[in-house]
């Protein structure tokens, strides 16, 4: 599959549909998913977790990124982690050491079926997520699944639609949701209004190493235990590729580069503080400038979307990959003010200001070194006894991975992207 037809997989996907019917299918999945939200209340339920109840989970995808948020499950004393599945069997039996007594599958549908868990944990790559996500919510479980929620703009309603009508809670991984800092930044600053008049959301992620891996002498030839077949899954064969294996982000067959991996998280944060979550336009620019190794994701990239009135404003993604220049963080402009926030604290600028007025750093978690994604995850196994929407609940998720995808298609496409808000659908040329 080449990297265009990847990205465009909004005219694929479902091959079998007219353009109507598509948009059709789209419109009435993603109306479904936002009104049935409703019904998730206790009620619901014919069983609400006690505190101390023990929550069996399941990990699928136990690279490093899966093996890391397990281990934040595992700071929680009712969690035990009782099964782990990857293609590559190596890291089944490195990540079981780590999780005494759990069994070992390399396929994920073979879990579903025959473990007693009571929630899965996804942290494969992205075009694993809407098929083993619903599964999984079909077959009762809820989920916590790695951002960005889907791998195609199609996908997201179908999830949603899942942990919906299955009455399930389903978190995708935009910790910052669950931050403190951010949280705080939201109250004060945007609920009171105290930035005026937001026209610019200014977001940027430079030199982010996991999209420059390189696949180690040992891959070179394909392990014994290692099913390659699983890991393609559903997108177009090709045979064995060592760097696409293990560099999968630089690749717009597995994933949607720099943009849904790491803008998510930024325009998510946007979409937080603004309440608005549908942009109606978006433009992007950029490519394979400096690293030709074979990626198809580009190493530089400008994005720029458009939210629609009442208070309309924009938002921007700057990203490259070249030597140098490291960094993230997001700045809201605003008319009486701008606020710059990362990961580790806030600053507020009044109008004119040379130096912050105000600073509020990351709040600590006791025992933990990674403060947001432990208390994402934590805000996750309250509500499975709460049975409330979690801070990233899966809609939420959606529109986040789909403002990344609508920059993403404008790149593919090179043209200008308008974005129906109230349908959700692209519109023709």
């Amino acid at each position: 599959m080449t990297s265009v037809t990847c990205v465009v997989q909004r005219r694929t996907y479902n091959s079998h549909m007219d353009s109507n019917s598509r948009r059709d299918f789209l419109r009435s999945a993603t109306r479904v998913a936002s009104s049935s939200a409703i019904a998730m209340t206790a009620a619901s339920y014919s069983r609400v977790m006690g505190a101390n109840d023990r929550v069996n989970l399941g990990l699928i995808g136990a690279g490093d990124r899966g093996s890391h948020v397990m281990s934040l499950f595992q700071n929680r004393s009712e969690v035990h982690v009782t099964a782990i599945c990857d293609a590559w069997g190596e890291r089944v039996e490195s990540t079981r050491q780590k999780a005494p007594g759990s069994d070992g599958f390399a396929d994920y549908r073979k879990l579903l079926e025959t473990n007693p868990l009571d929630a899965v944990l996804i942290a494969t790559p992205d075009h694993w997520h809407t098929k083993i996500a619903v599964d999984a919510l079909t077959a009762g479980k809820d989920v916590y699944v790695e951002k960005p929620l889907t791998r195609t703009p199609e996908e997201g309603p179908l999830i949603v639609k899942a942990a919906r009508e299955n009455n399930r809670i389903c978190q995708v991984g935009m910790q910052q949701r669950s931050g403190a800092h951010y949280r705080a930044a939201k109250e004060k600053y945007f609920d009171t209004g105290k930035l005026g008049a937001i026209t610019l959301a200014r977001t940027w992620w430079y030199g982010n190493g996991w999209h420059l891996r390189k696949a180690p002498a040992s891959l070179q030839t394909k392990p014994d235990n290692l099913d390659w077949a699983r890991f393609v899954g559903p997108v177009k064969w090709r045979d064995w590729d060592p760097q696409q294996f293990y560099n999968w982000r630089a690749y717009l067959d597995f994933g949607g580069g720099q943009v849904t991996d790491l803008f998510t998280h930024w325009i998510d944060v946007v979409h937080m503080f603004m309440g608005k979550e549908i942009p109606c336009a978006a433009s992007a620019i950029g490519g394979v400038y400096h690293y030709r190794d074979g990626r198809t994701a580009p190493d530089t990239i400008n994005v720029l979307l458009e939210y629609p009135a009442p208070n309309p404003f924009t938002a921007t993604f700057e990203a490259t990959l070249v030597p140098g220049i490291k960094g993230e963080a997001l700045e809201m402009c605003g008319t009486e003010g701008r606020l710059w926030i990362d990961r580790s604290r806030y600053e507020y600028y009044p109008v004119n200001a040379k130096e912050p007025t105000e600073v509020m750093k990351c709040v600590p978690v006791e025992g933990s070194h990674d403060p947001l994604t432990q208390e994402h995850v934590n805000n996750f196994l309250e509500c499975l006894r709460s049975r409330q929407l979690p801070n990233g609940d899966v809609l939420i998720g959606h529109r986040s991975a789909q403002a990344s995808h609508l920059g993403n298609i404008s790149y593919v496409e090179r043209r200008r992207i308008d974005f129906d808000a109230t349908r959700e659908q692209i519109l023709p040329f």
